[in-house]
């Protein structure tokens, strides 16, 4: 029998001992996982996948021996991390649970059981990071054309970020405010208006007759709807870039759209409206729906846009002067000026019928992000990646006066008006503020959530704040900070990417709040809210 050398038999030994050892790093905290009972496969899946690779045979590897051993302990270190941060999710996620069944049945949450342990802040800042690449991405999107590996690049970023929340479950991990209701708010989704190519930036509706929906994306093109129907009734295509805004005339029907082509067009449309068919018997559905969202991506795909949407690629008016992205648009009071948001950190003041430049309004330090104009004075609001937000007062032709906001620590992505004389500012830092325009030294109220606020409205009628989130969620607070409700949110509902904007709509339409996101839909939702619980 042959005899086996000494060198033989050590690197023998060496093999077993990594196979041991690697077989061991699968079995970590097996007992404790069979104690909590947890689901793990995708975990277990993606940690074994790569351990089994390290573990090969040494002849089918080309790695030295203290690499691979090195290897084999990062990895080990990284899966216990994952191991108690998942654990520590769901301990997070039971404690809301037991804290909204106890606020079901009607019980008071003192302020000591939010301040335990498990309840503290989680969020990390590499979501907002990701999602603000692919807006920057985007929003300057051009008439060039677009290689396969660049869309696939920036997908894959998309899909990252959306795939981390998925791990998680999605949920809340700050508790802005728990509070004993003795009635639901309730969100019914009504339709969805799918045909757009690429991500939904902006949304709008009609303030004349006919009351339609607007839509602005970045696959060059905005889109007018039938809110009844879902039906496409116009699309616009005069852009050579996204479109990143789209905003109505207040008394003509015409529209005003923003885009990356450095320009803002005007353009008229006429459209008619089909009959309304029957809505769908969808069950009314608590706003407050936990349910996760699973990887489904129906969206994805190469839709076709409508084949029998008529297009219109004239536009009446084209405003010129920006040196970079127009990043949004609105029309002032009365309609006959626009004003113009861009990156070249300028908001533009246009005169409609001429498309003169009146006033270039400078003073940011970063590019803007976003504009808005008084719904009855003639105020405009522009929104920076300064942290700040500006208050431009046009009512004394003479002179026009500048106010600074200063209260966000993270760009301001958007800055509204309310029909009072109030503002609310929604940031990336993941916080809302609420603003009284006679004390602009601090915010009346603070809303505090778990990812990035991207575009907000505010009802005129319910005085309710819509907040849409990078994290695929929709939140509704009333102007003193208080949440009211979350729209439904699952594998089957609501989007599936990140949700870049919310407009309400104030006219008797079967949808009074709408949104839209980078899954390439809009949604109309129909949002009750009892008296009650709004007085709570």
């Amino acid at each position: 029998m042959p005899v086996e050398s000494g060198s033989s038999a050590a690197a023998r030994q060496a093999k077993q001992k990594r196979k041991s050892h690697s077989l061991s790093i699968r079995r970590t905290n097996s007992t404790e996982q069979e104690r909590l009972g947890l689901q793990r496969d995708m975990l277990e899946g993606q940690s074994s996948h790569n351990l089994e690779s390290l573990s090969r045979p040494e002849q089918d590897s080309k790695l030295p021996l203290s690499l691979r051993t090195n290897l084999l302990d990062l990895f080990s270190q990284i899966e216990r991390e994952f191991e108690n941060l998942y654990i520590e999710n769901l301990e997070l996620r039971r404690e809301i649970e037991t804290l909204n069944d106890r606020l079901a049945d009607g019980q008071t949450v003192e302020g000591a059981d939010l301040a335990k342990g498990a309840l503290k802040t989680k969020a990390s800042h590499s979501t907002s990071q990701l999602s603000q690449k692919l807006k920057t991405t985007y929003k300057a999107s051009t008439s060039k054309p677009r290689s396969n590996s660049c869309h696939a690049r920036v997908g894959g970023t998309r899909n990252f970020s959306v795939t981390s929340w998925e791990l998680w479950g999605g949920d809340s991990w700050i508790v802005s405010s728990f509070k004993a209701t003795t009635s639901r708010a309730v969100c019914q989704l009504v339709r969805e208006y799918v045909g757009h190519r690429d991500g939904i930036w902006d949304l709008s509706v009609s303030r004349t007759q006919p009351v339609v929906l607007g839509t602005a994306s970045a696959d060059h093109s905005a889109m007018l709807w039938s809110i009844e129907t879902g039906k496409c009734l116009l699309k616009y295509a005069g852009h050579q870039g996204s479109v990143n805004s789209i905003k109505f005339h207040p008394t003509e029907q015409m529209a005003l759209t923003a885009s990356g082509d450095q320009t803002a067009h005007i353009w008229r449309y006429m459209v008619q409206l089909p009959t309304p068919q029957p809505v769908a018997d969808i069950s009314q559905t608590p706003c407050e729906d936990d349910v996760d969202s699973s990887d489904k991506d129906e969206a994805d795909g190469e839709a076709e846009g409508p084949s029998d949407c008529p297009s219109l690629r004239v536009a009446t008016t084209t405003l010129r002067s920006h040196q970079g992205v127009v990043i949004a648009a609105d029309w002032l009071v009365g309609g006959k000026q626009a004003v113009t948001a861009s990156w070249d950190r300028a908001a533009n003041l246009y005169d409609v019928e001429t498309a003169e430049l009146v006033h270039s309004l400078t003073g940011h330090d970063q590019e803007l992000t976003h504009c808005c104009t008084h719904p009855t004075q003639r105020l405009v609001v522009t929104s920076s990646r300064d942290t700040t937000f500006r208050l431009w007062d046009f009512r004394d032709p003479s002179i026009h006066s500048v106010n600074v906001f200063q209260g966000h620590t993270d760009t301001v992505t958007s800055a509204v008006f309310t029909v009072g004389d109030n503002v609310v500012s929604g940031s990336d830092d993941r916080t809302v503020k609420v603003w009284d325009l006679k004390n602009m030294r601090s915010p009346i109220a603070t809303i505090r959530t778990d990812s990035a606020v991207n575009r907000i409205s505010v009802s005129v009628t319910q005085k309710i704040i819509a907040l849409p989130h990078d994290n695929r969620q929709v939140r509704l607070f009333d102007m003193a900070g208080v949440r009211l409700a979350r729209l439904p949110q699952s594998n089957r509902t609501g989007h599936r990417r990140m949700v870049c904007c919310s407009a309400w709509c104030e006219d008797n339409t079967s949808c009074n709040l709408f949104t839209c996101g980078f899954d390439r839909q809009a949604i109309g939702w129909n949002i009750n809210i009892p008296a009650l619980l709004q007085e709570k």
